[in-house]
């Protein structure tokens, strides 16, 4: 059936709203300041034969868009092996080895039907607050298999045409250091079901499956269409790149991420041969995160590009079997987001040789994954777990960001203020961390310092997930690497930092006691050399620069403008 333009553009305008109110009702349900305030969670629509992502909420994370498609194609496998399926049925899982990304990211899928018919799927996930495993909050930097990190849960039917299965419910909020939480959050992602089938059901009346159909495979072909004539516009060759994870957590040696990026006509191919094989530690990923790290790699490198499947069928994505890139289970792979963010910094560096006015330099490459636990005095459990920001990279229109979030999400760093209203800390510094930035033409943000002091009477236990601890973020076009990541804990005999650099497991805090984060920044863009002195002088006046790292960095023409 053909569609005209307009009916598309509101029907496609409909089908994102419908996302959206589900990512707005996650957020105002969840329990958990990871989903309910940070937003690391992700609602959308899926083709109903191969799974294939149709419509994303615009408020939910990226790496979402492409890993949830495998979700969802696991559950389609798990229908077939039984030939059942009701309309009211609901899926859920963890197995980050089928859905991608780590066993945090508690995953929801339901089929929706219209006259008796599966016309698509939606498909909820968010990251619960804590799922069993060794580590409280599941990043546990020392991990060497899945049932370390977390417990693991494989796709099962929550609800049978509509009636929820208590069994599992039960299963999980035993699996879990903090059930109400994690009953919280369940609830959530259950509403926001529940009104996106409602909000379909309203859709598929009003216009029909024939046109509301129509519709979706007109908005994928017209995705393919849209990225073939981008990659039209770019130049034909092949160019690599190569960055390194500082370690696996396990062994204290650098893990390369290589990366070939071939560009020939409207297609491209992204060749990961060469990265590093798969680890003992925890900065393995599976399959499904890889190609859909690729996917918002090119959503950043192309931003007008709509959340749809269509826009990959013109690129491959080869992943080397054997490599970390591709761990099979149960290989852990809970520090899943330092990879991804690594293999993006790989892909802009390759993409900066061909067409550098399409990429940005290095952000500061690490999510810093930080968990501080306890028991509070009437002996009730306590666990806050955070993501911390850093600079993002210099653009070539102007300096990077100070103190953004990942590249890999829109999910914001928790307010501190709901940080310390929840968990007995206190927060000494929160402030920019002056002479992070990589120097450029437009240098990149600056990253930031977080001191938190443990205020509980019983003292607490600290883990850390981070990278960046060694190898800095990059600069593109001539642009300066920014500083690297700095941990460090105070203890009775004062100030350590973890000997694995970025990460570390189980460091015995008192009250009183701090850790201290000091963040990247992001890397330059342009010669340092181009950069006016105006702009230089107006940094060390604002004190994001000192004197000495502006001459250092700059040379000294800067003071003649002071």
């Amino acid at each position: 059936m053909s569609i005209d333009p307009i009916t598309l553009a509101v029907l496609a305008g409909r089908m994102e709203q419908i996302a959206d109110e589900m990512d707005a009702t996650l957020f105002r349900a969840a329990f958990n300041p990871i989903i309910a305030e940070a937003h690391d969670a992700s609602h959308g629509l899926y083709h109903a034969v191969t799974g294939d992502t149709l419509v994303q909420g615009k408020s939910g994370l990226p790496i979402f868009v492409g890993v949830m498609s495998f979700a969802v194609k696991a559950v389609i496998d798990k229908v077939a092996e039984t030939g059942e399926l009701a309309d009211g049925d609901i899926f859920i899982f963890n197995d980050a080895h089928l859905g991608g990304t780590h066993l945090s990211d508690m995953r929801l899928v339901r089929p929706c039907f219209h006259e008796g018919k599966l016309f698509c799927w939606l498909a909820s996930v968010g990251h619960w607050h804590d799922v069993g495993g060794a580590v409280p909050g599941n990043y546990n930097p020392a991990a060497t298999d899945a049932f370390a990190e977390a417990f693991v849960l494989p796709p099962v039917r929550l609800a049978r045409a509509g009636v929820i299965n208590q069994d599992i419910i039960d299963i999980l909020l035993r699996n879990t250091r903090l059930p109400q939480s994690a009953q919280g959050d369940l609830n959530g992602q259950l509403g926001a079901l529940d009104l996106g089938v409602k909000r379909m059901d309203e859709l598929l009346a009003e216009y029909g499956a024939g046109t509301v159909g129509s519709a979706l495979d007109a908005l994928g072909d017209r995705a393919e269409a849209l990225m073939r004539s981008e990659l039209t516009d770019l130049p034909d060759g092949r160019w690599e790149a190569v960055d390194y994870l500082d370690n696996d957590g396990i062994v204290d040696e650098p893990l390369p991420i290589r990366v070939a990026l071939t560009i020939a006509g409207d297609r491209m191919e992204l060749d990961f041969e060469g990265s590093a094989p798969r680890c003992a530690g925890p900065v393995n990923i599976a399959l499904p995160t890889a190609v859909a790290t690729a996917y918002v790699a090119i959503k950043h490198i192309f931003p007008a590009l709509p959340a749809n499947a269509g826009v990959m069928r013109p690129i491959t994505v080869k992943i080397p079997q054997g490599s970390l890139l591709a761990a099979e289970f149960p290989a852990p792979v809970g520090g899943y987001t330092e990879t991804i963010l690594r293999m993006i910094d790989a892909i802009f560096s390759a993409m900066a040789q061909a067409a550098p006015e399409r990429v940005v330099a290095n952000a500061y490459g690490t999510i810093n994954a930080l968990s501080i636990a306890g028991k509070r005095n009437n002996g009730q459990p306590w666990v806050m777990f955070s993501f911390y920001g850093g600079g993002h990279g210099g653009t070539p229109e102007g300096d990077g960001l100070n103190h953004g979030n990942a590249p890999i999400s829109t999910a914001t760093i928790p307010p501190m203020e709901i940080l310390e209203a929840a968990y007995p800390v206190m927060f000494k510094q929160w402030a920019l961390r002056p002479d992070s930035a990589g120097a450029g033409t437009h240098r990149g943000g600056l990253g930031a310092i977080y001191e938190i002091e443990v205020l509980e009477d019983n003292g607490a236990e600290a883990f850390l997930f981070g990278e960046r601890g060694r190898f800095a973020p990059q600069g593109v076009a001539g642009g300066a690497e920014a500083a690297m990541n700095v941990f460090s804990y105070e203890q009775a005999d004062g100030w350590h930092h973890p000997p694995m650099a970025s990460k570390m497991r189980g460091i015995r805090l008192a009250k009183g006691d701090s850790v201290k984060l000091e963040t990247p920044g992001g890397g330059g863009y342009g010669s340092p050399s181009s950069r006016s002195p105006e702009r230089i002088a107006r940094d060390v006046a604002l004190g994001l620069l000192s004197e000495d790292a502006a001459t250092q960095q700059y040379g000294s023409t800067w003071k003649e403008v002071r």
